[in-house]
């Protein structure tokens, strides 16, 4: 296995500062590491991109959040080169993107529907089919939960100037980040900070806090039997899906995402993460 990370822009040979302790960690276990520009990749250029990595082998990336097509694009780049990323395009796309895992966790997860634009009809027809009572509105890939008031927060499904009016600023905010169309979540009250699982196949390898409150770390005893079943499948080889409990005492899940992009807790050392990731892929 291979780790790439982002290099650093001012020290192109080395890591990016924010991934370098989990590099050294690689180094530290055996694991080669080699370094990408993240830039060029954003750039469509993934060919420059990764010149620093050696061919062949397996790979797995950790480092800044991609497009679902630059990423395959990154993917197909190594490809030529003799390198697999573990994770493939189409599977990246399917943790990246709310659609792509909604309907397989839909039982442990708020009810949502989604549009495939940003049009004002669409979404009220979105709002409309999800019915009463207050949302969360998002895209495929994100929300802007630091702006909840005014730009995730729908108290009223049934107003639609006051909705539309959150959906206008959440574009705003997006501007053009926004991915995918609209989606709306069924607003449910949680009563406890996020944790964060990690998922190599369909083993849960490591449970942590979530990086917004990393010293707010999850019960030990977290019950994951409804879950894993769900998780296997996905058929998706490295994830993370952020949990939250809800005012009735169930562990819902509030996210999944591609686990090379998502951001490790301060309260998760890179030894042992990188000692799970070995594990697991190996």
């Amino acid at each position: 296995m291979m780790l790439l990370v982002p290099a650093n822009p001012l020290r192109p040979r080395r890591p990016d500062d924010h991934f370098a302790p989990e590099a050294h960690a690689a180094r530290a276990a055996g694991i080669d590491v080699a370094v990408i520009d993240h830039d060029a990749l954003t750039r469509d250029d993934p060919h420059r991109a990764i010149t620093a990595v050696p061919a062949g082998g397996v790979a797995v990336y950790r480092g800044w959040m991609l497009r679902s097509d630059q990423y395959a694009a990154f993917a197909d780049a190594l490809a030529a080169r003799g390198v697999t990323l573990l994770t493939s395009g189409d599977q990246y796309r399917r943790a990246h993107e709310l659609p792509g895992w909604y309907h397989q966790l839909a039982p442990v997860t708020p009810t949502s529907t989604w549009t495939t634009s940003a049009e004002r009809t669409v979404f009220d027809q979105a709002r409309i089919r999800l019915g009463t009572g207050a949302a969360v509105l998002r895209d495929y890939t994100k929300s802007m939960k630091h702006h909840w008031h005014d730009a995730t927060y729908i108290p009223d499904l049934t107003d639609p100037t006051t909705a539309w009016q959150i959906a206008a600023r959440f574009l705003e905010l997006r501007t053009d980040d926004f991915t995918g169309g609209f989606v709306l979540r069924a607003f449910e009250h949680f009563t406890t900070a996020e944790a964060r699982t990690w998922w190599i196949a369909d083993t849960c390898a490591l449970v942590g806090a979530h990086p917004d409150t990393p010293n707010e770390l999850p019960p030990t005893n977290l019950d994951l039997s409804t879950l894993t079943p769900l998780v296997g499948a996905l058929d998706l080889p490295f994830i993370t899906i952020d949990l939250a409990q809800r005012d009735d005492g169930t562990w819902r899940v509030i996210e999944l995402g591609d686990a090379q992009v998502s951001d490790r807790p301060t309260t998760i050392s890179p030894h042992d993460f990188v000692a799970a990731l070995r594990t697991g892929v190996q």
